[in-house]
């Protein structure tokens, strides 16, 4: 499973935050930050999910606003 954070689209609403642990606030730029990411592409962050934490990362990813967060299945397989 595979989280992708489109940081550009953040608008900073931290509702992520209080979903996973993984993503954090950042203040000094207004939007969230997802900690040991990978920058795939411009403003593009990516990690794998680790085991355990698949409930906390979809959620994460519902309560977005914007949807600046996408969640993948193993497959490619977008689940939100």
């Amino acid at each position: 499973m595979k989280i992708e954070f489109d940081r550009y689209t953040c608008t900073g609403m931290f509702q992520c935050v209080h979903e996973w642990e993984v993503f954090q606030k950042n203040l000094k730029h207004g939007k969230a930050d997802l900690r040991n990411s990978i920058e795939e592409r411009e403003n593009i962050f990516t990690i794998e999910v680790p085991k355990g934490e698949e409930f906390e990362a979809e959620m994460a990813a519902r309560v977005c606003p914007v949807d600046a967060i996408k969640l993948y299945d193993d497959e490619g397989n977008r689940i939100v």
